[in-house]
């Protein structure tokens, strides 16, 4: 195998998480390879940057595995990954070369952990959701486990500013109808849409929030071992009954014509937050563990806005896998760098907020 300059690629830099990655990754001195489908965009993107681009469709086995022959890491941003995480990850396989992604899919995040063998084979990192999903949460899940190690239920929620991107709505939109899912006893269980709420004081006030299928229920029980996992997300009284509504209509939204009809209002608007949003915005992350004897640990984290966050915690680890640190097989991000990961990035807090103890005394 020839010597490759340590260096990685983003494919789907055009996309607006991995232009947003890009435009930081130059800020900090990188080159990255871009690659991408889109010859039009992935060129007028590395005119602008003055970076080494490549421009091949995932199906191209050939252009696919040349191009990560030449980088020591890709960062795959072109999702909905569920799609698009085989291609790329058999190619790194073959080549040796470590994988991250931005994914959020709970179905790519057990795909991924039942072929740690593979990857340890290979002596490659295999590391899905390297971004807002699922860094803080994952970070935060570890922090807790260490507060109280015997916690046998955790606990997550989140609340963001601003709004969502072409690619996470896409990604939205395939998945809607399918309900929930929550972790029990060790399992993933399917469940209705918004199976549950409760009542979060992410910040001053208390905000409602709804549970949903966040790549934690994986993950975050391959980082702690605790079996039982919900996660939450803060939403509105509104947006509560439309997503109960997609439970009772879900035959109605799996019908051709209305996710195209979906699909095109999701393209007919703006690519994702624009920079003021992205400035002005913050994320808060909740979580809480406890065990069967009562005892609970609290905290959450504050930091910067979602896509802000996914580009600087994706582009950490990278940096980290680019200087040697690459824990071979699967690995979630505090598995891999520890749940203090979390505080390398700038702009983030965290806070314990409880830590409850039942003591017998005799």
């Amino acid at each position: 195998m020839p010597v490759r300059e340590r260096n990685f690629m983003v494919y789907g830099a055009n996309g607006y998480t991995g232009r947003l990655i890009v435009e930081m990754a130059v800020e900090r001195g990188l080159k990255p390879v871009i690659a991408g489908r889109n010859a039009k965009e992935i060129k007028a993107l590395a005119k602008r940057f003055d970076l080494p681009y490549d421009v091949f469709d995932l199906t191209d086995k050939e252009a696919l595995s040349d191009a990560v022959l030449g980088v020591n890491v890709v960062l795959h941003c072109a999702g909905p990954f569920v799609n698009t995480v085989k291609p790329m990850l058999e190619a790194c396989l073959r080549n040796g070369t470590h994988y991250l992604d931005i994914t959020g899919e709970i179905a790519v995040f057990e795909k991924l952990a039942n072929n740690d063998m593979a990857f340890k084979t290979a002596k490659i990192m295999v590391m899905p959701g390297t971004g807002f999903d699922v860094v803080p949460t994952d970070c935060l899940a570890a922090y807790l486990k260490t507060q109280l190690p015997s916690a046998t239920h955790l606990t997550l929620a989140f609340r963001g500013t601003g709004g969502v991107s072409h690619g996470t709505a896409t990604t939205m939109l395939q998945n809607i109808g399918e309900g929930g899912a929550v972790r029990k006893n060790g399992k993933i269980v399917k469940v209705p849409a918004a199976y549950k709420t409760r009542k979060i004081l992410f910040k001053r006030k208390a905000n409602l929030t709804v549970s949903i299928p966040w790549g934690d229920i994986s993950t975050a029980y391959h980082s702690t071992g605790i079996p039982n996992i919900e996660v939450y997300m803060a939403t509105t009284p509104f947006a509560l009954r439309m997503l109960k509504a997609t439970e009772r209509f879900k035959w109605l939204l799996n019908r051709n014509f209305i996710r195209k009809f979906l699909q095109a209002r999701i393209d007919a608007r703006p690519a994702g937050p624009s920079l003021e949003v992205r400035r002005k915005g913050k994320s808060y992350v909740w979580g809480e563990v406890r065990d069967e004897n009562g005892n609970q640990a609290v905290a959450r984290l504050v930091g910067p806005e979602g896509y802000t966050l996914t580009a600087l915690s994706a582009l950490a680890i990278v940096q980290k896998v680019l200087q040697g640190h690459a824990p071979i097989g699967f690995q979630t991000p505090s598995s891999a760098y520890g749940a203090d990961l979390i505080l390398e990035i700038p702009g983030v807090t965290r806070e314990d907020i409880a830590m409850r103890k039942n003591i017998a005394i005799n």
